[in-house]
């Protein structure tokens, strides 16, 4: 595998934990893809996440994170011609209004694969 040096980082998989900064579990709403790491299938940029449980408000108004958006770099690593996410992907929690309220936090699992 090669890439560039702002590019590597672990494997984000189906076994990964990610979070929305107000404690709401960020998940893939769509299929998982067919390769896999350690077993587990790993993300790709075509990918759509959802966040469910987020607790976060505006003025005691509820204003939950709904979905997240990852921007891969190019040059990383590519499946079927789309980036692999790593846990150094930039990655962005968005409201329903797709108003930005931070950044995901990811835990790529005690067995990631390191991704260049």
């Amino acid at each position: 595998m090669s890439g560039h040096s702002g590019n590597s980082g672990l494997c984000i998989s189906t076994a990964s934990a990610m979070h929305c900064p107000h404690g709401g579990r960020v998940f893939a709403a769509s299929p998982a893809g067919a390769v896999r790491v350690d077993g587990h299938p790993v993300h790709t940029a075509s990918d759509v996440f959802a966040v469910t449980g987020c607790a976060h408000t505006v003025d005691g108004v509820p204003q939950p994170c709904t979905s997240a958006r990852f921007d891969p770099h190019a040059g990383g690593v590519l499946v079927d011609g789309v980036p692999v996410l790593l846990d150094t992907t930039a990655a962005q929690c968005l409201g329903a209004a797709l108003v930005p309220q931070g950044p995901v936090a990811v835990s790529a699992g005690r067995q990631g694969v390191m991704c260049r």
